[in-house]
């Protein structure tokens, strides 16, 4: 859920999303219009297409994995090591 001030909430969101998709303006211009980057209004645009009204929603920035995660035998083995320690 966005918060108050959020740069973008999921109806500005959908709103460049209609003016590019439906609208068939230029994303240069609904940029600028709606204060945002060309990227972020094309990204916008993207997903707008894909998934319609849905892909406006707010999505998690959480990594889907962790490449660098400790393994957790390790992490047993050095929390049972700092257990026996008084």
């Amino acid at each position: 859920m966005s918060h108050a001030n959020a740069a973008l909430t999921s109806k500005a969101r959908l709103k460049i999303a209609r003016l590019i998709v439906d609208e068939r303006w230029p994303i240069a211009r609904v940029a600028e219009r709606c204060d945002v980057s060309w990227p972020t209004a094309k990204q916008r645009a993207g997903r707008y297409r894909i998934a319609g009204e849905t892909g406006m929603s707010d999505r998690s920035s959480r990594p889907h994995h962790q490449p660098n995660r400790t393994p957790r035998r390790l992490v047993r083995c050095k929390l049972n090591r700092l257990s026996h320690i008084d």
